[in-house]
């Protein structure tokens, strides 16, 4: 499989964008990656990345079905500056406040979006673009169904499969939009990666396990016509698969306890396992689109990774590339005074500036899983 990047590597940047109750978090802007998008692309060029993820903001360049995309403008300028190839994001947990993603509207709306957006890109930028039309349709689901991220759906039964269906028709009407301007847009798909089992003492819950296992692949399912055809799903449109995998993507079912990473939970499944998985089930190119962990553990983590990825890679499976997402340092959804410390590169207040603090022990162990790969 030729490389779908043009570095195995990609720095993923900050891009939610949570609505809700009067209450917006713009990542980019808390961030400042907003007006840091020059330094943060020449950073990540000097660590030997040409390959980003980067989001485009909805809600800041659609108003009353106008487009003004101020914002966008300058991230296209960094990009071509530093030489980088981005991934853009255009619905990243975010769209204007007048609409109802409920409404058929919603989906004719991200279509005209959709176009103008590849239209403007095309019209500032060279090269062949890549466009994810919704991140994370699973998670985005599953997010507002429990209740926290809005439109707050929970105890609406069967509003999941719903917004499920909603999404992802939304999504084939944003890839036509797209394929409109740009017939050669490549098409990028993201959701997590996961792995559910039956508590060891409730043997009996395999089969309920199993189930909430196999509907991590529905969005997939549907999208490329495997499942629910009325919904326009074709393979075409699983252009490029990319999956989230993080610490916690493993739990027992009905318990929802986690099967620790760090304390090596042996029930575990090996990320070359999954990979294999998920790949043998649509066979088209697939990368690791988010991955990172806190603090001290971050090193270790992006080693056992990379060697999964090198494993699965040996055995068959290609695997395109591996996202440090985030790549600078944010701070938690719910708390926004709390800081991860899961960036490549930590953030210092000074002067009312941001300042990028390169953490150097993960560097050394980014550099170490680098080198894993070149051979590969």
């Amino acid at each position: 499989m030729p490389s779908l990047f043009n570095s195995f590597w990609l720095g993923g940047f900050e891009s939610a964008c949570i609505n809700g109750s009067g209450k917006r978090l713009d990542m980019i802007a808390v961030t400042q990656h907003d007006v840091q998008v020059a330094r943060d692309y020449a950073r990540v060029r000097e660590i030997g990345i040409s390959s980003v993820r980067e989001a485009v903001r909805w809600h800041l360049i659609e108003h009353g079905g106008k487009f003004d995309f101020s914002s966008l403008a300058p991230m296209l300028t960094a990009a071509d500056a530093a030489g980088l190839q981005v991934s853009w994001t255009l619905c990243h947990y975010g769209w204007p406040q007048d609409i109802d993603i409920y409404a058929p509207e919603f989906i004719d709306r991200f279509a005209r979006f959709c176009r103008e957006t590849a239209r403007f890109i095309k019209d500032h930028s060279d090269g062949i673009p890549c466009f994810t039309p919704i991140n994370e349709i699973s998670f985005v689901t599953w997010a507002i169904h429990i209740g926290v991220m809005f439109p707050y759906a929970s105890g609406c039964t069967g509003s999941d499969h719903l917004l499920k269906r909603q999404l992802v028709r939304a999504a084939i009407a944003g890839c036509e939009a797209i394929w409109d301007i740009e017939p050669d847009a490549r098409i990028v798909h993201v959701d997590p990666l996961i792995h559910i089992i039956a508590p060891s003492a409730r043997p009996d819950l395999a089969p309920a396990a199993a189930a909430q296992r196999e509907s991590q692949f529905e969005a997939c399912d549907m999208l490329s016509g495997r499942a629910e055809l009325g919904l326009g799903g074709d393979s075409k449109y699983l252009d490029i698969l990319g999956v989230n995998y993080y610490h916690s993507n493993q739990w027992e079912y009905l318990t929802n306890d986690r099967l620790h990473w760090h304390l090596k939970d042996p029930r575990r499944m090996p990320l070359a396992e999954m990979l294999t998985g998920i790949y043998e089930r649509y066979r088209c190119p697939i990368f690791i689109a988010e991955t990172s962990h806190v603090g001290i553990g971050r090193g270790e983590w992006i080693r056992e990774i990379t060697e999964e990825v090198r494993l699965a890679i040996e055995r068959g499976t290609p695997v395109g590339g591996i996202c440090l997402y985030p790549i600078v340092d944010r701070p938690d959804w719910e708390n926004f005074d709390h800081w991860h410390n899961s960036g490549l590169w930590d953030v210092q207040e000074k002067d009312g500036l941001l300042k990028r603090i390169l953490c150097e022990e993960y560097a050394g162990d980014l550099r170490i899983a680098q080198s894993m790969l070149r051979s590969t």
